[in-house]
């Protein structure tokens, strides 16, 4: 080709055409694909750019996109027919076009965000209601200390730990769990007025 200088290879020997590294790829040669990818992919890159649109990247960007779809389909060039000089730069171009449509079709079934509804309230505790709940918690804690410790073993028991009657009735020594549930809802009455009182 006239103008053209060819990269000399260390041996002196010309660089391969596109078409021989096509099939030394074709039967695995994993040099022959890097060569083939480092010689195309700049110009795919320079023709994909801005080909996808800004909304439509997240953590990926173009160049990411490229680069994925070159190397997948340099890697199935069994599937490629070379036809002309230019040839296997169009077939990239179509894989990559390919990998854009893919992505504008997986941004396009994602739901959309939802809008902050300024009337909404907030999932969040008021500062009333954290005031409310810490001066309940102080109420609770000094109602216990005023219980027996049979008493304080068994509201501990059931409303902190989740223990069931039959676990609440060998915890206080009570024999059945009819016993210990009688026993707790005594404790609970007495816990109540406790934290009435404060």
């Amino acid at each position: 080709m006239p103008g053209h200088n060819p990269t000399r290879l260390p041996d002196g020997a010309a660089e391969p055409s596109s078409r021989d590294l096509i099939g030394r790829a074709r039967n695995g040669d994993d040099a022959a694909i890097g060569v083939l990818f480092a010689r195309h992919v700049p110009a795919v890159r320079r023709w994909a750019r801005g080909r996808l649109p800004r909304w439509a990247r997240d953590i990926a960007d173009t160049a990411d996109l490229v680069q994925d779809a070159v190397l997948n389909t340099l890697r199935r060039l069994d599937r490629f027919e070379p036809r002309g000089q230019r040839a296997l730069q169009a077939y990239l171009r179509a894989a990559v076009q390919n990998q854009i449509n893919d992505e504008l079709r997986r941004v396009c079934r994602r739901p959309p965000p939802d809008p902050v509804d300024p009337e909404m309230p907030s999932p969040l505790p008021s500062p009333l209601a954290d005031a409310i709940d810490s001066e309940n918690e102080r109420r609770y804690r000094r109602g216990l200390s005023r219980l027996s410790d049979t008493q304080r073993a068994l509201v501990v028991g059931r409303l902190e730990l989740g223990y069931s009657y039959e676990q609440l009735a060998l915890l206080s020594g009570k024999g059945t769990p009819g016993a210990a549930r009688v026993a707790l809802r005594r404790a609970l009455l007495r816990i109540a007025e406790e934290m009435a009182r404060e």
